[in-house]
């Protein structure tokens, strides 16, 4: 469904559905790509050249993955209310202004500085925004195939960006890097945003222009979300899993070595991870495009405490970290999917940005502390035993939060 442009004004056609995921999944390329993977590269470079401590380089990631949570929200509600065009080009706009600044710092200050923007805006132009685009575009309960789609188009983001951003970095500096990728923001991300987001092809456009303010405000999805178990469940649940995906990507490099393998050998068990999350994706998109969310979902949160236990449990040679890699990535991977869709499947069909939003808020601050707890906690026992086990407990409740959600939300169905 869409409606027509306000008198006076002319929009282009809506592009048809194919070009709209496509365009969206390169841009959602670009952006991880130059907003997200790229901050490892370089920030090793910046340390080298300007010799900042990685603890106060890390520090301003983390700063700014926090507040990217807290504009989780906002973003979404503003996305619902059919602002998504302007949000997302407008934020890639800023992101590349961003880091043409950031290629400019030669002190701590303006680096956080630029840092915490930088996190505000990936929260307008990274996945959730993406899905919640998806979400009005083809109305929430139609959205499943398009954000599977675009999970498999973002599942390439560090295949195609570390190498790029590496090439960069031996021919131009970390400094003439950030220029590029500042200039992919201005260029493609933010073209593609502002062609191929048109408000007046939403299918839920018409329903939202035509209730009054007070008929919005009355039956507020959020107020009504936050009023069910099954919110309150999924939020321990995604905030568990955050924490849980957020300590493995960061310690599993050091635990592996920690457990006598070579570092060669560590990079190649982890190479696997990307593989195995967009091989989860295909899989499900070929096998089970149309499974429910509640049985998808039961099933893959397995992943994560079976990964741990294989750790925990089983010496730890090549063979043991390549399968613990290859399930992790296959269950994130798959997780992308079903965190895309529990809200319409599982919560409420109306409000998808701000519920997604709410959701994702704790789950954001649960990723940004959750590293900086595990090493506190490697420091004070002095191996990764007791952070193994800590996490492994993590993946437990969200796993067991999942299955609760699932089992209430059926049973109100069902009633």
């Amino acid at each position: 469904m869409s409606t027509a442009a306000p008198a006076g004004r002319r929009e282009a056609p809506p592009r048809p559905a194919g070009v709209f995921i496509a365009g969206l999944g390169v841009a959602q390329i670009a952006s991880w790509g130059s907003l997200y993977y790229s901050f490892p590269q370089i920030a090793e470079a910046m340390s080298q050249d300007l010799g900042f401590s990685k603890s106060g380089l890390y520090g301003a990631a983390t700063l700014g993955v926090l507040l990217s949570g807290l504009a989780a929200y906002p973003v979404g509600a503003a996305i619902d209310r059919g602002h998504g065009r302007g949000l997302m080009a407008g934020s890639s706009v800023l992101a590349g202004l961003l880091l043409l600044a950031w290629s400019q710092v030669e002190a701590l200050i303006p680096f956080y500085f630029i840092l915490a923007g930088l996190g505000l805006l990936q929260a307008a132009t990274l996945y959730e925004a993406a899905f919640a685009v998806v979400a009005r575009r083809f109305g929430a309960l139609n959205a499943r195939r398009g954000i599977t789609a675009l999970t498999l188009w973002g599942g390439f983001a560090s295949t195609v960006f570390i190498p790029l951003i590496e090439l960069l970095l031996g021919t131009v500096g970390w400094r003439g890097a950030l220029v590029a990728l500042g200039l992919v923001n201005l260029l493609l991300c933010a073209g593609i945003y502002w062609w191929l987001i048109n408000p007046a092809a939403d299918a839920t456009s018409a329903q939202a222009e035509a209730a009054s303010p007070a008929r919005r405000e009355a039956r507020s999805p959020l107020r009504q979300a936050l009023r069910s178990p099954v919110f309150w469940l999924l939020a321990i649940s995604l905030t568990a899993h955050a924490g849980t995906f957020s300590v493995i990507t960061f310690h599993l490099y050091p635990l592996l070595l920690e457990r006598g393998l070579q570092a060669t050998a560590v990079v190649a068990a982890l190479a696997v991870i990307g593989p195995a999350q967009v091989g989860g994706r295909i899989v499900v998109r070929l096998c089970a495009p149309d499974a429910s969310v509640r049985i998808l979902g039961a099933i893959v949160v397995l992943g994560f405490p079976l990964a741990l236990l294989m750790l925990t449990v089983v010496p730890t040679g090549f063979t043991v970290a390549v399968a613990v890699a290859a399930l992790f990535g296959a269950a994130n991977g798959v997780m992308t999917i079903v965190r895309g869709m529990v809200v319409p499947e599982m919560v409420s069909r109306e409000g998808y940005g701000a519920i997604n939003g709410a959701l994702t808020a704790p789950a954001m601050a649960a990723r940004a502390f959750a590293p900086i707890a595990a090493a506190a906690l490697w420091t004070a026992t002095g191996s990764y035993n007791a952070v193994l086990a800590a996490t492994l407990v993590a993946a437990v409740i969200f796993a067991v939060s999942f299955w609760a959600a699932a089992a209430w939300s059926l049973a109100t169905t069902s009633d």
